[in-house]
């Protein structure tokens, strides 16, 4: 399967692993990188530069190219991370969640494409103004903070309206869900929840068991973990979560003046305590049934990909 993403950046399958904050690490996106797709590090605004070019050296151990995301509206008071994002010569760097035009200019000197997530047409602009290479059409059916419009609504619509390559990103865990949005037009998916359960992926074990036993009607879309932890995440943003005792009882509500909510929560997280603590997790987290390597889930999701798509050549097509 040939795409701009493909072709762009030399790899196998029109697959990149989100740069996941506490889940992606150098591991994943090695490993990502090297079944053929492009893996991404999550760099999050509490990690260090130290941390960033750690997991870059992991990520690069197999020669193959590599990505990493970072928060854009976090920048401003992090500026290390940028500046170790670009000593770490990724192919690709994700400016997220805010306005990427003052960075753009140094990341393309350092020779690596940018990518931004959109949640809506508005989004499509600002990335359009600030010269981004690819943007990625992330719906609400997405893990960790997203917008509010699904994947196929939202991918549709920019498809429509942008010249730009476009990534599909939410709810897309096998390769139906790959073959659809390459059907669609887009030129690769950005796959999360999927990787999740891989050994490779950091976080407790846990965690990963919580990820296995959930369906996909297991999660909520909510402020309120950022809200009781005081994370200044800009509000237009929430965050797609399993469902657990926290969320059930303080989803809806206004938790910034509940000391009592704020002290379960980071309790909880310092206990690893998912009954309480919030797990990232998209609406594709009921396809994830088993502990599998990174490099099973991305060979799996390319092959069922390109089953599907010849499927469309043959007669009867449209049938199971």
């Amino acid at each position: 399967m040939r795409t701009w993403l493909t072709d762009t950046f030399g790899i196998e399958h029109p697959i990149l692993s989100a740069p996941m904050t506490g889940r992606a690490g150098g591991a994943l996106a090695g490993a990502v990188s090297a079944a053929g797709g492009l893996g991404l590090i999550g760099a999050g605004r509490s990690v260090t530069a130290d941390w960033i070019t750690e997991q870059a050296a992991i990520a690069t151990a197999g020669g193959r190219p590599f990505g990493i995301g970072l928060m854009t509206w976090a920048l401003p008071q992090t500026p290390d991370l940028l500046a170790a994002t670009l000593e770490a010569r990724p192919a690709l760097v994700s400016l997220s969640f805010g306005d990427p035009a003052p960075y753009m200019a140094d990341v393309h000197r350092a020779g690596a494409l940018v990518a931004m997530q959109v949640n809506t047409l508005a989004d499509l602009r600002v990335a359009e103004s600030a010269g981004v290479d690819v943007v990625v059409a992330q719906g609400t059916d997405a893990g960790g903070h997203t917008g509010r419009i699904g994947t196929l609504p939202l991918l549709q619509q920019v498809l429509e309206s942008t010249r730009l390559p476009v990534l599909a990103a939410g709810g897309i865990g096998s390769g139906r869900g790959l073959a659809a949005v390459l059907a669609a037009g887009a030129a690769g998916a950005w796959i999360g929840t999927a990787l999740l359960a891989c050994p490779e992926a950091d976080g407790p074990r846990a965690a990963q068991d919580r990820i296995l036993a959930a369906g996909g009607e297991d999660t909520v879309y909510t402020n309120v973990v950022d809200q009781a932890l005081g994370v200044p995440w800009p509000e237009r943003w929430g965050m797609r979560v399993l469902r657990n005792e926290f969320t059930d009882r303080w989803h809806g509500h206004r938790v910034t003046d509940e000391p009592q909510a704020a002290a379960a929560l980071r309790a909880a997280r310092e206990a690893g305590d998912f009954d309480v603590a919030e797990l990232d997790a998209g609406q594709g987290v009921g396809m994830v049934r088993e502990r599998r390597s990174a490099g099973q889930v991305v060979s799996e999701i390319a092959a069922g990909a390109a089953d599907r798509l010849a499927a469309l050549t043959e007669p009867g097509a449209g049938r199971p």
